[in-house]
């Protein structure tokens, strides 16, 4: 370190403190009875269905009762195969790709082949 010139020693107190503990190590089993060693005041709150499931299922009951009583058949109704194998005869004869026809009767490709 030539040219730095004359070094000194800093003397001043050095002074390291430990963070202040954060929430879970305030609740920690070991500060606890440490606290409760000397004395200290204990403060002690059960949250509203802690440590329950409640709030999973108590929301949905109704749905799910609901859902249980409806009978209603909600399956969507298919294509005939008579009418898918004569749209795919007729787009052979015509020599088209489902791309095609999807285009030529103005629908998309995946409409096309679920009908074919």
């Amino acid at each position: 370190m030539a040219g730095v010139g004359p070094m000194t020693q800093d003397w001043e107190p050095v002074v390291i403190r430990k963070k202040t503990p954060n929430a879970a190590a305030k609740r920690d089993e070991k500060t606890v009875n440490a606290a409760r060693r000397s004395g200290a005041e204990i403060e002690s709150v059960r949250k509203h269905n802690a440590g329950t499931n409640k709030a999973a299922s108590s929301g949905t009951s109704l749905n799910t009762k609901r859902l249980d009583d409806d009978t209603e058949n909600l399956a969507h109704e298919r294509v005939p195969t008579e009418l898918k194998k004569a749209i795919m005869q007729a787009r052979g004869e015509k020599k088209l790709t489902q791309s095609q026809l999807a285009q030529i009767y103005g629908g998309n490709m995946k409409m096309c082949w679920l009908c074919s």
